[in-house]
């Protein structure tokens, strides 16, 4: 095998990280269907790729996916605390792809892993949270003459890259693989809210049940996660800027307030708003003593950590993924997982069930841009209908569930004005 172009923490993890890898295969059934089409019909043959994703055992399933397809596809971390060490080295290593990541790296490694993943003069880009495509209209401008099209992951990305489409700033045109019905139903509803749980409990080993949890945020992902943190006993209250969603919020039981008004009374905060400095200095102040504040939903900007350092008279780590923060009042705030996303900093992210379906999202919109791009413009499109509800019926299939089918005669019904009722 040709030496693969990579820069990872330890090539010597790869045993590791493919048992791991071959562990998550095994959940993501929908994926493997892609992957045999892939290698029969190589419908990405020669495209290069450039793909800002997390870096864990899923991803490696998806990127082994586009390999099969033909592809020549390079991976850097969306998020520095996400990466998986010994996947990255198992990807280079097993499976000859290139991986720029390693765990826990500063900011500047993080964009030049992004530059070296652009080096490749990728033809598609695969971005989650819209920081490669920024990378690209700014500061690589000169591959974007390479560039047929391109997919977001999320809900933070979508939004950046609409901005974009909406100013004429867009030079290509990006399918948003997050407002799929199968990525953001369940990738947010049920993956986030379970994997937030998760890298809580593993950060503090705190009880939830009976701890009141402030939840910033009732899209899907606040929806999740508060529903799963019911579940296990927990008093949930909502802080929301939309007023039909406090509706929603209030709908299915739960309290709402302000934020100011709940940062009194929580024991567990947890933000998944995809908008920056949500939990801010008149939060902080009003906080019981030893409070817990995390985010789940984009980078660590949710958090407003650089006010946090300004007031704060101590910190010390005092245990994995948690940093208390004394104020002058006496008062302990602990951050988990330096404010990044708690369900990969201090756990291992979504199930690879529920991602199964997001990667087949993303692996056949890059199938769909192949074929289609001559006829897209520079604007964000929704996944084709037809993909998303063929990937809901292959995961049905996978798990031996047979569903309805109209009969001809339901079918005129629905289709006509004249039958009437």
């Amino acid at each position: 095998m040709p030496k693969i172009k990579h820069d990872i923490a330890n090539i010597k993890l790869a045993p590791q990280g493919k048992l791991r890898i071959e562990w998550a295969e095994r959940n993501m059934p929908v994926l493997r269907l892609i992957k045999e089409r892939f290698l029969k019909e190589k419908p990405l043959k020669g495209i290069n790729m450039a793909c800002c994703l997390h870096v864990t055992t899923e991803t490696a399933n998806l990127m082994i996916t586009l390999k099969a397809g033909g592809a020549n596809a390079a991976l850097c971390a969306s998020n520095p605390l996400s990466t998986q060490d010994d996947v990255a080295a198992s990807l280079v290593k097993d499976y000859g792809i290139s991986v720029f990541s390693i765990n826990a790296e500063d900011k500047k490694t993080y964009y030049k892993h992004i530059n070296q993943a652009l080096d490749f003069k990728p033809q598609i880009t695969m971005d989650d949270g819209a920081d490669l495509v920024s990378t690209l209209h700014s500061d690589r401008k000169e591959l974007l003459k390479n560039i047929i099209g391109g997919t977001e992951e999320t809900t933070t990305g979508v939004i950046r890259l609409k901005a974009m489409a909406q100013d004429g700033a867009l030079k290509y045109p990006i399918i948003a693989v997050n407002d799929s019905k199968t990525k953001h139903f369940f990738d947010n509803r049920y993956g986030t809210g379970q994997s937030t749980v998760d890298g809580i409990l593993r950060a503090t080993n705190a009880l939830l049940a009976g701890a009141k949890v402030i939840v910033a945020g009732y899209g899907w992902c606040g929806r999740g996660f508060a529903t799963r943190a019911q579940g296990m006993g927990a008093h949930i209250i909502v802080t929301e800027i939309n007023p039909t969603k406090a509706i929603e919020a209030v709908m299915d039981g739960f309290e709402v307030m302000p934020m100011a008004d709940a940062a009194k009374i929580g024991d567990i905060f947890v933000t998944l708003t995809g908008d920056i400095n949500v939990i801010r200095r008149e939060h902080f102040e009003k906080m019981k003593d030893g409070a817990i504040v995390c985010n789940s939903g984009h980078f660590n900007v949710e958090i407003d950590l650089n006010t946090l350092e300004k007031i704060k008279t101590k910190k010390r780590k005092i245990r994995n993924f948690v940093e208390e923060f004394t104020l002058k009042s006496g008062k302990r705030i602990n951050i988990l997982g330096e404010g990044r996303l708690i369900n990969l900093a201090a756990a291992e992210g979504h199930p690879a069930m529920v991602m199964d379906m997001s990667f087949a999202n993303q692996a056949l919109s890059a199938e769909y841009i192949v074929s289609h791009h001559k006829k897209l413009n520079n604007q964000v499109y929704v996944v084709p209908v037809h993909i998303d509800d063929g990937i809901a019926s292959l995961k049905l299939k996978s798990m031996g569930i047979r569903i309805d089918k109209l009969t001809p005669e339901q079918k005129k019904y629905l289709a006509s004005w004249e039958m009437g009722t």
